[in-house]
């Protein structure tokens, strides 16, 4: 495995989500300067502040419109940019919502996460709003992807929980075994969802009829933040505690690669166009991990 990084922005910007995008390239959110980044796989960089410095974009995700949605954290809103790199944004109703996690769902909508009130929300590209309320209260949603079931699966951080939401707004819960495992990242490998466990250490995996399997990591207190499948199987992940990039195969095997750069915090991390994984460190880099 060859690991590299490159800078792309200050310490203080704080890059924090990233997402493969339309026409080869991959976009960055700067949590901390609230900017978007579009960066080409030469390490050609382009920046487009928001109206908002201290909206905090977070989680950013294609849509199917053919731009990049993301949620704004401290403002509450969530923004659009296009591959032009034209932005807008669209407040959602909860007041304190705290829009977190976003995906693309089946139904050419966004789907996205409310952490602090307790719901989940859907966006049409023209800016239509839908809130799902959750039956439980500190639940904490929080990243959220498409399954391969055709419904949405998101994890609630504090209720300890995987949840799964039709597009219809049927909600169902599955809790954790592990106490306080406290779940955030979440993807689905096209056969199942995998979720990271960021306070027990460990990688989940859950079956579309809610069978759970734990894999703990060798470092519990590694902090795994995000995750991507790039296969059936073959699921990829941020250790944010151990400064690393961990690889889990079907069959619960862990592999982890050191970063070059002590405490980057490494966060958001995707497939990019060109076969690597890409995560984005919040000290102000981005790593590239080549198979």
């Amino acid at each position: 495995m060859a690991v590299s990084e490159m800078s792309v922005a200050d310490k203080g910007d704080g890059p924090y989500g990233i997402a493969a995008g339309p026409g080869g390239a991959l976009w960055l959110t700067f949590a901390h300067s609230g900017r978007i980044a579009r960066l080409t796989l030469d390490g050609e960089l382009d920046e487009y502040p928001l109206e908002s410095p201290e909206c905090r974009p977070t989680v950013i995700a294609p849509g199917p419109d053919g731009a990049l949605w993301f949620t704004r954290s401290q403002d509450h809103r969530i923004g659009r940019i296009t591959t032009g790199g034209e932005t807008d944004s669209f407040p959602v109703p909860a007041p304190d919502s705290g829009p977190f996690g976003i995906a693309a769902g089946p139904d050419d909508a966004m789907w996205f996460t409310e952490m602090n009130t307790d719901r989940i929300g859907r966006i049409t590209s023209t800016g239509e709003l839908t809130q799902f309320a959750l039956r439980w209260t500190g639940a904490y949603p929080s990243a959220i992807t498409a399954g391969p079931d055709g419904a949405l699966w998101f994890t609630l951080n504090q209720a300890n929980a995987i949840g799964r939401i039709t597009v219809h707004g049927d909600i169902a819960l599955h809790p954790l075994p592990t106490p306080n495992a406290a779940p955030v990242g979440i993807t689905s490998d096209g056969e199942a969802v995998w979720f990271v466990e960021i306070a027990a250490g460990q990688i989940g995996r859950i079956s579309v009829d809610g069978a759970i399997k734990e894999y703990p990591l060798p470092d519990r207190t590694a902090k795994p933040h995000a995750i991507v499948a790039a296969s059936a199987g073959d699921c990829w992940f941020t250790e944010w505690g151990a400064n690393s990039i961990g690889h889990i195969a079907g069959n619960g095997r862990v592999t982890e690669y050191s970063l070059p750069t002590p405490s980057s915090e490494p966060h958001g991390i995707t497939l990019g166009p060109d076969g690597a994984l890409w995560a984005a460190l919040e000290t102000g880099g981005v790593a590239r991990l080549e198979p």
